[in-house]
């Protein structure tokens, strides 16, 4: 039995340094090598003193006070019982310590380096056998690398929780109920392999769905319902009406933020959004005018070539450092905290432009609000209506499969030189405000063709 109670604990108090001497540390005896010493401060901490190889050592036991920070008199008696019981084998209590922090700190460092960006890859590398078609291998990719690794890429997968996985998904959740569905679940599946290696713990996903994220988010099936009657049967985006791009060219030139560049620069290279805030700079050909997206990043899975007008190329160049060179695997449109913008931020912009008592001005033929997407659309009817390229050049910079295997095998070139002369003409009418000049674009386009 110890000499000390809890309430003697609490009361004890350092008695003051004697007349001509240093103030010192004093200690209470509890029994068995355990002692309670105060500073002459007042705080108060834990000391076992044990006999090891014929040498008295000392070992600190913590703080007293309240858990989690603090030690009570019953916790340090059950840790004093501990090392002792350790230094009766021979071992020495404090070295023991040492060895375990120091593999505690090489376990830190070692989650550190288990990021969910690596433990993806690892989990795609791992599960590539069982998928015959390498299009579901590009598809992974890409849905992760547009949507997750922007917040998620670089951060410990040991530390990530179901807060975290909401921010990934919640920003699409309504608006690409497919790809957001198929996106939790490939972050399930990640969040698995990782468990099973050991660096999570088992039993609790934070992207799970059933007694996790189902009381949380709407239902994916009814979300596609209702996007089904809200953008129309064939599940078009609204689009802007093209005789207004240049209206909204004009009015997005006059908002300098990050978030605009990007939405001009998808609007002229008429790429998806996904593909625009997940560029790097290393994807990007300077010398070329020439946009690579990766085949990982590109829903059907094929590395796209996008030529770069004068006017895409010049956003870019606004956005290089003053020394000219940016670092490859930078975003380049980059968010203020320094990562890639979200998918949120386009939404939010157009929501902005679309404020004022009036009601939104900026919408589609029906009425309904545009969205950033439909900016395809709208590159798509001019090439139909106005311009006068053949329609596969526009399904070839769209990026579009071409269903038809015989037409498919007829069109395996890309077209780049043409591709390259319609994205011009395309950003030249984007320049004009409203429709004036579209039929100067048109008869210059018919005169080159004709040429």
């Amino acid at each position: 039995m110890g000499k000390l109670t809890a309430r003697e604990v609490a009361a004890a108090k350092h008695p003051g340094a004697r007349p001509g001497t240093k103030p010192r540390p004093v200690t209470f005896p509890d029994g068995d090598g355990l002692f309670l010493q105060i500073t002459p401060g007042g705080s108060k901490s834990w000391l076992l003193r044990y006999t090891l190889a014929g040498r008295t050592r000392e070992a600190g036991l913590g703080s007293y006070g309240d858990p989690p920070e603090g030690v009570t008199l019953a916790a340090a008696r059950e840790k004093a019982a501990e090392l002792r019981a350790l230094a009766r084998t021979g071992a020495d209590p404090v070295d023991a310590r040492r060895e375990a922090q120091r593999q505690a700190a090489a376990a830190a460092r070692k989650a550190l380096a288990h990021t969910f960006r690596s433990l993806a890859e690892a989990c795609i590398a791992a599960r590539e056998a069982e998928w015959k078609n390498p299009i579901h291998r590009a598809q992974w990719r890409s849905t992760l690398e547009t949507y997750a690794y922007p917040s998620l890429g670089e951060t410990p997968i040991a530390e990530i929780g179901t807060d975290d996985v909401l921010a990934v998904l919640r920003p699409i959740w309504a608006s690409k109920p497919e790809t957001a569905s198929r996106l939790r679940g490939r972050m399930e599946a990640v969040f698995d392999y990782a468990a099973a290696l050991g660096f999570r713990p088992r039993g609790f996903n934070p992207a799970a769905w059933r007694g996790n994220l189902k009381p949380l988010l709407g239902s994916p099936n009814k979300l596609k319902a209702r996007l089904r009657e809200t953008t129309g049967e064939d599940g078009h985006h609204p689009a802007l009406p093209y005789k207004r791009i240049g209206a909204f060219m004009a009015a997005l030139a006059e908002r300098p933020a990050t978030t605009a560049l990007a939405l001009r620069f998808a609007i002229l290279t008429a790429a998806r959004t996904g593909e625009v805030l997940g560029a790097r700079w290393r994807e990007i050909d300077m010398d070329e005018a020439m946009w690579i997206v990766p085949a990982a990043r590109m829903k059907a899975g094929r590395e796209h070539r996008i030529p770069l007008s004068p006017a895409a190329m010049a956003i870019l160049q606004g956005l290089l450092p003053e020394n000219g060179e940016a670092d490859p695997e930078d975003w380049i449109f980059k968010s203020g905290a320094g990562g890639a913008l979200s998918q949120m931020s386009m939404l939010m912009l157009l929501r902005r432009m679309n404020e004022g008592e009036s009601g939104p001005q900026w919408v589609d033929a029906a009425g309904r609000p545009i969205t950033a997407h439909g900016f395809r659309s709208t590159c798509r009817d001019w090439v139909g209506e106005e311009a006068s390229f053949p329609l596969e050049i526009a399904e070839a910079a769209l990026a579009h499969t071409i269903r038809d295997k015989a037409q498919a095998a007829y069109e395996r070139g890309d077209k780049l030189a043409k591709r390259r002369k319609m994205m011009e003409a395309w950003a030249a009418y984007c320049a004009r405000p409203a429709a004036a000049g579209a039929g100067k674009v048109v008869r210059l386009r018919k005169r080159e063709a004709s040429a």
